[in-house]
């Protein structure tokens, strides 16, 4: 069982003052309104109304904290003994680009959405959930171009990769590492963005995410770090 398994409602919120101010790592999940954030959560948490995919997509205008470990605690709870329990936080912001809302309440987000992005401290990595079929619309740029100046690790998400063929899914998926590879720091290296394909549908790629996004929360534990240390030592075969 993944620990994303023990994600619980933690706290919503509206604007930057009201953030959560445990000091844990928190994942945040990015992405265009209709690209299958919501559905993507719920898969990986193995939930089916964990996060709140709206009827009327880019409706949904607050940013949604899901604890993970202290299970069960609402912030407003002042629970101590559990929040101390909890061990990473998965950040739900709000989906971007829907054309329908007014131009008053893209204002509001696209400022929350930036300022959250840049300065959040607690913030360790970016997932971005990126439609596998319309990869890196100018909204999609517009976020790793915020967040790409604090270094940190994105984990791409291209999702709906069975509505392609094999062709086209491996295509989307070098055109997005290559993407991705273009952004590098003040000593040229390359930035810790990775990409992958990924279908709620038939679950592929499930297991590579759920991966990484443990990896990007600290959230691997001591038994799978000797797991990994006792398949490096094997020999891979016998002479």
């Amino acid at each position: 069982m993944s620990l994303l398994w023990q994600a619980r409602f933690f706290t919503t919120v509206n604007h930057l003052r009201d953030l959560p101010t445990l000091q844990v790592p928190e994942i945040a999940f990015a992405g265009r309104s209709n690209a299958g954030k919501s559905t993507a959560i719920n898969l990986l948490c193995n939930q089916k109304k964990l996060a709140f995919a709206s009827k009327t997509p880019g409706r949904t205008q607050h940013i949604n904290y899901f604890s993970i470990g202290g299970a069960h605690v609402a912030q407003h709870r002042k629970d101590e003994t559990k929040i101390d329990e909890i061990r990473a936080l998965l950040v739900d912001l709000p989906g971007y680009g829907y054309a329908e809302v007014s131009g008053s309440a893209k204002l509001h987000w696209q400022q929350l959405l930036g300022d959250y992005v840049r300065r959040r401290q607690q913030l360790a990595a970016l997932v971005l959930i990126v439609d596998s079929r319309r990869p890196f619309t100018e909204l999609d740029v517009q976020m790793v171009e915020w967040f790409a100046p604090t270094g940190k690790p994105i984990h791409c998400i291209l999702s709906k990769s069975d509505k392609l063929n094999r062709n086209d899914a491996t295509n989307a998926l070098r055109q997005a590492r290559t993407f991705l590879a273009s952004y590098v720091d003040e000593n040229n290296q390359t930035l810790p963005f990775t990409a992958q394909l990924f279908s709620a549908l038939n679950r592929s790629g499930l297991e590579e995410a759920n991966d990484r996004i443990l990896e990007l929360a600290g959230l691997t534990t001591a038994a799978d770090d000797e797991t990994d240390a006792e398949s490096a030592a094997k020999p891979d075969s016998e002479e």
